[in-house]
C-alpha cells in the first residue's frame, strides 16, 4: 500500500564513508523542495516547516478545497495551480518547476527529521556533487506507530535528485524517479504518514487498483477468472507472514488484509475491462 520510489540507477552506499572526507563544507549549493497538494491542510504544515532550511519550496496544488493553499502561501512557498495529470506527470511538473537544479521531492504527508536535514546540508555544501541523486530510507507510520514489517520497511526512496540528470517514470502508479547517473545511500531517514484511519487504506486500495489495472491494460495483460482470487491470497500470505504483518497487531491484519484486497481488485478490474469492456475509472 506504500507509495515506493526505486531508482533505476547503481546505488553507492557511504555508510563506511568518513564524514570528514565526505562533507568539505567549501561550497553552498542551493536547493529547491517540490511537493504535490490536495486538500491536505492537517498534513502540510509539519512537513513544510521540516524544509525551512530550502533556498525554495515549490508547492503544485490539484484544486484543493480547503486551507492548503494559504498555508503554502503563508510559509512563503511558490504555489502553482495545476489540474491534476497523475502521479508521475504532476511530481515531474512540480520538479521542472522549480529553479535550483537540485531538488528535494517530497509529499505533504512526509517530513524530514532534524539528522536527516543536517546531513542534506552537509552534502549540498560539500564538493561532493559526482552522483546524480541521493536516496533516503523512509519510516512509516500509522496510528502515530512506526510500522517496522508488512514490507513498509526498510524503504528506500530516491528524493534529492539533480533534475538535469534524470526524470519521472510514466508508471500511472508506484512511480520512481529514473536517475541518469549514480545514486547515493545517505542513511537517514524521512518521515512518512501516509493514512490517517483505515478509511485512507480503503480509498487507497480503490484508486491504486484501478491505475494497477489501466497499466496492466495498457501493457496487454490478461487476468484469467482465478487470477483475482490467487494473487489476493498470495499478496495477504506474503504481507502477514512472510513481512511479518503478523506482529504488527490488529493494524498488521488490516493491512495484510488490505494488501490482499487490493491485489484481488486490480486483478478483477483487469478481466473486467478485458472480458466485458468496461473502462477503468481515472483519478
Amino acid at each position: 500500500m506504500c507509495l515506493r520510489f526505486v531508482a533505476k540507477s547503481y546505488i553507492v552506499n557511504t555508510d563506511n564513508e568518513k564524514s570528514n572526507d565526505l562533507f568539505e563544507l567549501d561550497l553552498d549549493m542551493p536547493f529547491s523542495v517540490a511537493i504535490v497538494t490536495q486538500d491536505e491542510e492537517d498534513r502540510l504544515p509539519d512537513c513544510l516547516e521540516s524544509v525551512s532550511f530550502a533556498d525554495e519550496i515549490v508547492v503544485v496544488d490539484s484544486g484543493s478545497q480547503d486551507n492548503t493553499i494559504g498555508i503554502a502561501r503563508s510559509f512563503g512557498c511558490k504555489v502553482l495551480k495545476e489540474t491534476w495529470r497523475g502521479y508521475a506527470r504532476q511530481k515531474q511538473f512540480a520538479v521542472d518547476s522549480c529553479t535550483n537544479d537540485w531538488v528535494l521531492i517530497l509529499d505533504s504527508d512526509e517530513k524530514i527529521p532534524d539528522e536527516t536535514a543536517r546531513k542534506i546540508k552537509e552534502l549540498l555544501a560539500s564538493n561532493e556533487h559526482h552522483f546524480a541523486a541521493c536516496s533516503f530510507l523512509r519510516k512509516n507510520f500509522f496510528h502515530n506507530r512506526w510500522i517496522r514489517h508488512c514490507g513498509w520497511w526498510p524503504d528506500r526512496i530516491v528524493r534529492l535528485v539533480d533534475r538535469r540528470r534524470g526524470r519521472f517514470s510514466n508508471h500511472l502508479v508506484h512511480e520512481s524517479w529514473v536517475s541518469e547517473g549514480l545514486v547515493k545511500n545517505l542513511g537517514v531517514n524521512i518521515e512518512h504518514r501516509s493514512f490517517r484511519n483505515y478509511s485512507d487504506l480503503i480509498h487507497k486500495l480503490e484508486t491504486y487498483s484501478t491505475l494497477a489495472a489501466q497499466e496492466m491494460l495498457r501493457d496487454g495483460k490478461y487476468a484469467g477468472p482465478l487470477s483475482p482470487l490467487f494473487h489476493g491470497i498470495w499478496m495477504f500470505l506474503r504481507t502477514y507472514i512472510l513481512e511479518l504483518g503478523i506482529l504488527e497487531g490488529f493494524d498488521g491484519f488490516i493491512i495484510s488484509t488490505l494488501n490482499g484486497g487490493g491485489s484481488f481488485m486490480k486483478y478483477a478490474k483487469l478481466r473486467e475491462a478485458k472480458v466485458y469492456g468496461r473502462s477503468l475509472r481515472k483519478k
